[in-house]
């Protein structure tokens, strides 16, 4: 479409915004994921955009996405990626580079333009970390990821390493030889860069903060920062108001003595400010900064673009929108003043630190005080992820019933594939009332794909389920009321005696966890054992924590709260929601995983206990009872019961019947 017309139209809906303006916006849009409500950007350019003007915008943004070449695709990439880099690398004076998968917010899921990991190397999964020295390279990732590595990286330019057994900064002073490493303090927490500091003078070389991201010269078709509508997020969800959050929050700052905040975590701002967005992939984040003053003023560092029309009254006086380039010189503002800078060294990029520094500005190493009252939920947080798990139970029951009909060869027939499940239990949670998406890229993977801890499907590796295999489905949304994630292991024909052995011991191990009780002061940590205890006994294990956060419409993997291994001080206390998830990988041939959402809550006797929100029927077919304890057998007879009475009322009849037949006593 040509400028003219565009102006024409824009002039009609009363926008007064230039032609290469909405162009931007357009380019921003583009480059952020899409939604569950295509539209709602639009209210960017204009209040209501007339029929004309809004298919004149979807056109444009429709073109922006299928004529984008970015260069972001799963599997091996070409070498000269690699070596272009080496060779901006050198022309800087440097030996070598330092690629986290990070952006300047430390987000689990990137926008596209910060996928630099992913671009250097093909790689898709949600952590990891590449190092590119002149002559060799090496991907470091965790135990999730390390089969999808070996599918997704060539070998031949990347070395691949399991971080537990080679770390990263092992590596580097076992390679680095005195060099000078780059690396960008804008994706690089505080804590972090100064691990990597230590590991460069270790090695006899040096750290070196670059001043721009060399990938970023290199990379053709770089796409921009997404630009999706920042909207309110309304107290009928959430509970409290923004303004007795600000100053809940900065009466923490008062009694520490601190002056000020700084929040880089895109959930806490959008915790605290009651705000919701779509900046990145299956969370509804908006990228941004924020300080909060110890008057509960907020200075909000963001592009005004992309702010709904209605946020300027909802945020009210109190809070204050900057441009992100603003930030640098309010930093020095508050470092010359008489205050304190308080900000989180795991979570603040190091560059912010290092800012703050040299303005010769105090800043003191604390803990984001937003994610311990993020994570404990209040009433109507817990009644709004209740009532989403209801509607979800509903979507997934559904599609058990379906899945049920096909890959068993019924009425339908079978043939059913990885990418036909996904979609078709996507399609039924979007029939639900405030669904806004998914909560993360629906896991489905049949055969030996469900042995890759995080696999995701695509056209080249889609599979057809075959009998005799297993198929696991971890698959959640996002509501409005609250998020979800659930993962169920499904026979496909008849089990093997070894599927249904490991299933039950998986199985054994979520009831351990989920009926466990515990007192006031315990971590995830002392409980993680429960869960691998029936699989140690069979000489296995799962080399993934038991548990993680998740938050209120916010993201799927929440802190500081979780159940893993790891050593952790932080205690479960009541309101905090955790996912109950353990499981076990056969590699090439099949994975088991089962899990539900749990919520901490409060006994009457004072001790601590598991309210399990999730409501979807377990799979009896891979159970092999004689196994089984008869309290074990008990706590499944008892979930399955709640879940037929939950679900039945608002299932079709003949999906009903079915929930009844699967959820009947495992002695009937």
């Amino acid at each position: 479409m040509d400028d003219q017309t565009l102006i024409s139209l824009l002039a009609e809906a009363g926008s007064s915004l230039a032609a290469d303006e909405v162009r931007e916006i357009v380019a921003g849009v583009a480059a952020a994921p899409q939604d569950h409500q295509p539209d709602r950007w639009m209210r960017l350019i204009a209040p209501e955009p007339p029929a004309p003007l809004r298919d004149c915008l979807s056109a444009l943004v429709v073109a922006a996405r299928e004529g984008r070449d970015d260069g972001l695709q799963a599997g091996p990439v070409p070498t000269v990626r690699l070596e272009n880099l080496r060779a901006e690398v050198a022309r800087r004076g440097l030996d070598g580079f330092i690629v986290p998968h990070a952006d300047p917010q430390q987000c689990e899921n990137l926008p596209r333009h910060a996928e630099r990991l992913l671009w250097l190397t093909g790689f898709t999964g949600s952590a990891g970390i590449a190092l590119v020295l002149e002559t060799r390279a090496a991907l470091f990732v965790d135990g999730r990821y390390t089969l999808q590595a070996d599918d997704q990286v060539d070998n031949k330019l990347f070395e691949r390493r399991h971080i537990a057994d080679d770390t990263p900064l092992a590596w580097i002073v076992a390679h680095l030889h005195g060099g000078r490493l780059g690396y960008d303090p804008w994706l690089h927490t505080a804590d972090g860069a100064r691990k990597f500091r230590a590991a460069c003078q270790k090695g006899g070389g040096q750290l070196v903060a670059c001043e721009g991201n060399p990938i970023d010269a290199v990379w053709s078709g770089r796409p921009p920062a997404p630009l999706a509508p920042v909207v309110p997020h309304h107290e009928r969800f959430t509970g409290v108001g923004a303004a007795s959050k600000r100053q809940q929050i900065a009466e923490t700052l008062r009694q520490s003595n601190d002056a000020a905040c700084l929040l880089a975590a895109p959930e806490s701002i959008a915790w605290l400010l009651n705000i919701r967005g779509g900046d990145v992939p299956s969370s509804p984040l908006a990228l941004g900064f924020a300080i909060l003053h110890d008057d509960a003023r907020v200075d909000l560092f963001m592009d005004r673009r992309k702010l709904d029309r209605d946020l300027g009254a909802w945020l009210g006086n109190g809070v204050t929108v900057r441009e992100p380039d603003d930030l640098g010189a309010v930093l020095d503002g508050l470092a010359e003043g008489d205050g304190r800078l308080a900000a989180d060294p795991a979570s603040v990029a190091a560059w912010i630190f290092e800012r703050v520094v040299a303005a010769g500005g105090e800043i003191a190493r604390r803990a984001d005080p937003c994610v311990l009252p993020k994570a404990r939920k209040n009433e109507t947080e817990l009644n709004g992820a209740r009532a989403a798990h209801l509607r979800d139970g509903v979507a997934l029951t559904r599609f058990l019933h379906w899945f049920d009909g096909r890959a068993h060869g019924g009425s339908h027939g079978g043939g059913l594939d990885e990418i036909a499940a996904a979609d078709h239990l996507e399609a039924l949670r979007a029939e639900n009332e405030h669904f806004r998406g998914l909560s993360f890229r629906t896991i489905a993977g049949s055969g030996p794909h469900g042995a890759i801890v995080h696999y995701g499907v695509t056209e080249a590796t889609n599979r057809r389920l075959e009998p005799g295999e297993l198929f696991l489905v971890d698959s959640g949304g996002q509501y409005l009321d609250g998020t979800t994630d659930v993962t169920r292991t499904l026979a496909v024909g008849e089990p093997s005696a070894a599927q249904r052995r490991h299933f039950t011991a998986v199985l054994q191990g979520h009831i351990a966890l989920g009926s466990a009780r515990f007192p006031a002061g315990t971590t995830g940590h002392q409980l993680d054992s429960l869960a691998r205890q029936a699989l140690w006994r069979l000489g296995l294990d799962y080399d993934h924590g038991t548990g993680h956060g998740v938050g209120s419409y916010l993201g799927v993997h929440e802190g500081p709260q979780g159940i893993s291994k790891r050593p952790s001080s932080v205690a479960l206390v009541p309101g905090m929601i955790v996912s109950n998830e353990p499981g076990y990988y056969e590699t090439g041939a099949y994975g088991i995983r089962i899990e539900n959402l749990v919520c901490v809550v409060e006994s009457e006797d004072g001790m601590l206990a598991f309210e399990t929100l999730t409501r979807a029927p377990i799979d009896r077919r891979l159970i092999d009872a004689e196994r089984m304890t008869a309290p074990e057998i008990q706590w499944l007879d008892d979930y399955h019961a709640t879940v037929r009475e939950a679900l039945t009322p608002l299932l079709e009849a003949e999906t009903a019947q079915w929930l009844a037949r699967v959820t009947r006593p495992i002695n009937a």
